[in-house]
């Protein structure tokens, strides 16, 4: 991998924890549904680093998505199980950010944090 590509890779990584931390920061002030938001974008981030890396990407992230899923999830490079996070969070900050009336509640959203973590760290190692 050349050091532009690198550098990119390892910025989508970086940008990746730091959504992680900021959603910790949401969380510890009762913001679930701005939670949610940083929440997808950390896996958002790890997952465009990845592609990137594998010289594919998109300017949707509908795209990205899709790109992942048939790369890496269909091909068992990582489990469903594992991916389930980052699809499911898809959804939910779609709902959050466009939907009228969706709110989450500590309940929805604090086991989401593990399953997160497990996710990046599956996409590091990768990386």
């Amino acid at each position: 991998m050349n050091k532009e590509l690198n550098d990119l890779v390892q910025y989508r990584i970086a940008r990746a924890k730091e959504a992680l931390e900021e959603a910790g920061i949401l969380a510890a002030s009762g913001h679930w549904n701005a939670c949610v938001n940083r929440l997808y974008y950390a896996c958002f981030y790890a997952v465009s680093g990845l592609l990137s890396k594998h010289d594919l990407s998109s300017s949707k992230h509908s795209g990205v998505r899709s790109f992942f899923n048939q790369h890496f999830v269909k091909t068992g490079i990582i489990s469903k199980e594992t991916a389930l996070i980052y699809n499911s969070l898809f959804e939910r900050r779609q709902e959050s950010d466009y939907e009228v009336f969706v709110t989450f509640e500590e309940t929805d959203v604090k086991p989401w944090f593990n399953e997160v973590e497990v996710f990046l760290n599956t996409i590091i190692k990768l990386v």
